[in-house]
């Protein structure tokens, strides 16, 4: 009973960062776990009510099976992590947003009147599309190569100018700000595909762009979990040994 009243404080993200296969836990019930990370087992269950002991004992058998499968980022240099979001998620992005938005407009051109709902679909992953690259850009260019920085100087025991930006708190706010942006649109996506579930007339083409933009959300809830939960955190914590 006590290990059940002290996990049920604990931050959904963490039970994501300690263990990400219990990410399809959280994704079960409809619980966002990467960009509201930050509230406890006890807050989500209050608000979704579920019981909280319920979800608990649904976590702890993830847990209890053998974690060979499971990757450990949290071991991870935060260089690697980088080098890892930037190869895995930043490209699997960028391959893929192409080949959706080409994929949603013929739908929009062939099956628009009959499903209008494709076109508010079209018009939200299109914004998602634009505001993922430039989101990503900032990133590359601004918030990852000081982090990089910052492993070096650590490594190297020497010191480290202060950022144009003053502290690596403020991309990370924007960044998390801009998650939350994403999380909330797909969410609408979600809501207007049934869960990316095809209507009945729905061709080949159909079928697989709604595969797809699952497949999609679920790499950005990765991603975005990766980050918020386990990156920003420990650049933050990193930070403060500078000081």
């Amino acid at each position: 009973m006590e290990a059940l009243h002290k996990d049920s404080k604990k931050q959904i993200g963490q039970f994501v960062a300690d263990d990400f296969r219990t990410a399809a836990i959280f994704s079960k019930y409809g619980i966002d776990f990467c960009c509201k990370g930050d509230r406890t087992i006890e807050e989500v269950c209050k608000k979704n009510d579920i019981e909280t002991d319920e979800l608990l004992g649904k976590l702890y058998e993830v847990l209890m099976i053998s974690t060979n499968q499971s990757i450990d980022y949290k071991s991870w240099p935060l260089d690697l992590l980088i080098d890892y979001i930037e190869k895995k998620h930043h490209r699997y992005v960028e391959e893929k947003i192409p080949v959706i938005l080409q994929f949603l407009n013929k739908l929009c051109k062939v099956h628009g009147e009959r499903h209008p709902e494709l076109h508010k679909i079209n018009e939200l992953f299109t914004a998602s599309a634009g505001e993922l690259s430039a989101h990503m850009k900032k990133e590359e260019l601004i918030l990852f190569p000081f982090i990089k920085k910052m492993t070096t100087a650590k490594l190297q025991n020497s010191a480290i100018q202060s950022p144009q930006f003053g502290t690596v708190e403020n991309p990370i706010a924007m960044m998390k700000h801009e998650h939350d942006n994403e999380g909330e649109r797909f969410r609408h996506i979600a809501k207007l595909t049934d869960n990316y579930t095809p209507p009945s007339d729905a061709c080949n083409t159909y079928k697989v762009t709604y595969a797809m933009l699952d497949e999609f959300e679920k790499d950005l809830h990765l991603h975005i979990h990766l980050e918020n939960n386990i990156l920003f955190p420990e650049a933050i914590k990193l930070e403060l040994q500078f000081d």
